[in-house]
């Protein structure tokens, strides 16, 4: 009679640690198991990017995985975009940045990402003045 008592509590014992374990291993266990969100190829542009030759400033908050950007300029005041995309453009990363307000309707930098210098780099198109400029923007740390 102990001897099956002794063996009923073991395996209780058993059956208790493999309830604790199934609990332990719960929600976190699934999300670890869960796929990882591809991150987006357009991450390198989220941060604050600066043109040195008049300290134009461009803010991108964040890069989704089909290119839309959430990014703000300012002029020195802010100024929203009217479009915000980046696409994928042989190896690099192309932006495209258009205003629509403050003076700068249809406006538009084109630029590209130069990883090696950790620049934003192209041309900005004043449609007001009818006049295109060579720009780099530099990352701000």
């Amino acid at each position: 009679m102990r001897r099956a008592i002794r063996i009923l509590a073991a395996a209780a014992i058993a059956v208790g640690a493999g309830e604790a374990g199934a609990q332990a291993a719960g929600p976190g266990d699934a999300a670890a198991k869960a796929p990882a969100k591809p991150a987006s190829p357009f991450a390198p542009l989220v941060g604050r990017w600066v043109r040195p030759d008049g300290g134009y400033v461009v803010t991108v908050r964040s890069a989704a995985p089909d290119g839309k950007l959430d990014a703000s300029y300012a002029n020195p005041r802010p100024l929203p975009f009217s479009k915000a995309l980046a696409r994928l453009k042989g190896k690099g990363i192309e932006v495209v940045l258009e205003l629509q307000a403050g003076g700068y309707a249809g406006s538009t930098y084109l630029l590209t990402y130069d990883p090696g210098a950790d620049a934003l780099v192209g041309a900005f198109h004043q449609a007001v003045a009818r006049q295109t400029f060579d720009v780099r923007f530099e990352r701000l740390r």
